[in-house]
């Protein structure tokens, strides 16, 4: 069947195509007697507005960008989910792309979003990814929006949406220490990325405040998956340790999954926390204790802030999102 144009609602209302158009994007030039006839009659024809050619006549679509590194994980999931219902709430669609933690995917995905005209853009950038440079040289001259969410650049402009990283590590690792852990190793994340930098710096701090000299040769950069997370726990415990704090639940996954593997008691002998607050980790047994980053509410700012870019409120501001620690069988060795 063939689709309904302009030019079939003209001729059936005996009016010209730019009338009808006019019509449908709601120019006040057209008198509302006849935006309704004409609004009428395309819904009686079934017609739908073809939004990517109106954008791109307009030169931008009333729709976002969301770039992440990986749907498939509940952190990103779960801001995805939210920012889009706020977005769609004021009348923006959402593109969703993955970057698969490889900075050319995302230099691709940013690419292709811009040549499809989004309005903005939001981030969250690939483990890869070491800085901004290459976004900002695809976005320099552009008019679209960006807003970075957990993993951010300050070199770019826009704004930011990020977790308290450091108190959030901080109140874990002082955690481990209040159940009597001494020697913590530390699954850590990407020096290039501001978030996990801030994690190892709260786990460094709790440390020194404890009176516990930071040993480095412990300290594991680039665990985030769960192979390298297993790889490095066993790394850990040959070395000592009695606890492992880790940048990541997938990483934590790993290392749980080594030490039982070993025959090693969680937690009366090697305690465990990550951090995300993936479902998965009050699933498990024993349960895995984890920071809650609040992924839902990284969203709902994420999506705000963008509005507000994109009404002119604002040319970029800088959010902050508070962490909770989750306190699981796997590092409650107090309570054993």
């Amino acid at each position: 069947m063939k689709k309904a144009t302009i030019v079939d609602i003209a001729e059936a209302l005996g009016v010209t195509p730019s009338t009808v158009s006019r019509a449908l994007s709601g120019s006040s030039k057209i008198k509302e007697r006849t935006r309704k006839a004409v609004q009428q009659k395309a819904r009686e024809m079934g017609y739908v507005r073809n939004e990517v050619a109106s954008g791109f006549r307009k030169g931008v679509t009333n729709t976002v960008g969301i770039i992440v590194p990986r749907i498939n994980r509940e952190f990103f999931s779960g801001i995805i989910s939210r920012a889009e219902s706020v977005l769609l709430e004021s009348g923006y669609s959402a593109i969703i792309c993955q970057s698969y933690e490889k900075e050319e995917d995302e230099i691709r995905a940013l690419e292709t979003l811009i040549s499809s005209r989004v309005a903005g853009i939001m981030i969250s950038h690939s483990a890869a990814t070491e800085s901004g440079d290459a976004i900002l040289e695809a976005l320099q001259g552009g008019k679209i929006k960006l807003v970075q969410f957990d993993r951010v650049f300050d070199c770019l402009p826009g704004s930011k949406v990020v977790n308290d990283d450091f108190h959030g590590a901080y109140s874990a690792v002082k955690h481990l220490l209040d159940n009597g852990c001494r020697k913590i190793g530390a699954l850590v994340g990407y020096s290039s990325c501001r978030s996990f930098v801030d994690r190892q710096k709260g786990y460094e701090a709790a440390l020194q405040e404890a009176g516990i000299p930071v040993d480095n040769s412990i300290v594991f950069p680039e665990t985030i998956v769960r192979e390298t997370g297993y790889a490095n726990t066993a790394r850990a415990i040959d070395a000592g340790c009695d606890a492992i704090y880790s940048s990541g639940d997938f990483s934590a996954l790993g290392a749980l999954q080594c030490a039982l593997d070993r025959g090693i008691r969680v937690p009366e002998e090697f305690a465990i926390i990550g951090t995300a607050n993936e479902s998965f980790t009050g699933l498990i047994t024993p349960a895995l204790s984890s920071v809650d980053q609040h992924s839902a509410e990284i969203g709902r700012q994420a999506a705000h802030a963008m509005l507000r870019l994109l009404s002119g409120e604002t040319a970029g501001e800088t959010i902050v999102v508070g962490t909770d620690l989750v306190p699981r069988i796997s590092s409650l060795r107090n309570q054993k």
